[in-house]
């Protein structure tokens, strides 16, 4: 009998909404590079467009303090005000004490002073998952596969004494991630491209086709039969062998 996890660990999705772009920009690098998928926005206006109409599921938001059209703040209490508990670190370039107090209290979760080094921003990002437990990465198991967050790999269990150690990339890591996550069951490709690529990156109609052979042709490399099967028509499934 298989068993499958009750929980499913996210794939952990940002918001960041910071209007200098060297900055932003930077901030994202580090962030996809730590598997998380990242929608970076530029205004207070647009954050809360995205917010509003919960057109993903965010795990986290990075919102900076002083933006055009609307502040962080703002952004900040409009949440609260809908009971929104979406976890929130707030940046800003105000460090006096009345700031920080003014930020925690309109409902930001955690504050960093501008300039920060990107250590401690990932630091603060993991303590607000420890938070917030159903958004800490962990393993994810299903079957004789088993996801490994902190070294980016699949190990499968080929018996009792061998197990099989693939390296994967961040993209490989989240498609397995999210399939792994509603095993036997179809998932649209649209849905896989909605979830797992920036909304800024128009990415092309056929890329999650395009992942699908690159991560059977990893596995395949090495001697592992792919768990993911192609439903004409409809998606994709992670199957398991009973």
């Amino acid at each position: 009998m298989i068993e499958f996890p009750i929980e499913f660990p996210k794939v952990m999705r940002i918001l960041l909404v910071e209007d200098e772009e060297d900055l932003g920009l930077a901030i994202k690098q580090v962030l996809v590079s730590e598997k998380y998928v990242v929608d970076w926005v530029l205004d207070g206006a647009q954050a809360w467009l995205y917010l509003e109409n919960c057109w993903m599921d965010y795990t986290v938001a990075i919102i900076d303090w002083l933006l055009p059209k609307l502040s962080g703040l703002e952004l900040c209490q409009r949440l609260r005000a809908q009971k929104n508990s979406l976890p929130i670190l707030m940046l800003t370039a105000l460090g006096q004490a009345e700031n920080r107090v003014a930020g925690l209290d309109a409902g930001a979760d955690d504050y960093l002073v501008k300039p920060f080094v990107m250590a401690e921003l990932l630091a603060r990002l993991r303590a607000l998952q420890r938070r917030s437990p159903q958004i800490q990465p962990q393993n994810l198991t299903v079957g004789a596969f088993t996801l490994d967050w902190a070294n980016n790999t699949l190990c499968v269990e080929q018996n009792e004494r061998s197990v099989l150690t693939i390296p994967l990339t961040v993209k490989e890591f989240q498609v397995l991630a999210y399939l792994m996550q509603n095993p036997q069951r179809i998932v649209a490709g649209s849905k896989i491209r909605q979830q797992l690529w920036d909304m800024d990156e128009e990415p092309i109609s056929n890329v999650v086709a395009a992942q699908m052979r690159l991560l059977r042709r990893k596995l395949a490399s090495y001697s592992c039969d792919c768990p993911i099967e192609t439903v004409p028509g409809q998606g994709y499934r992670f199957m398991v062998k009973p």
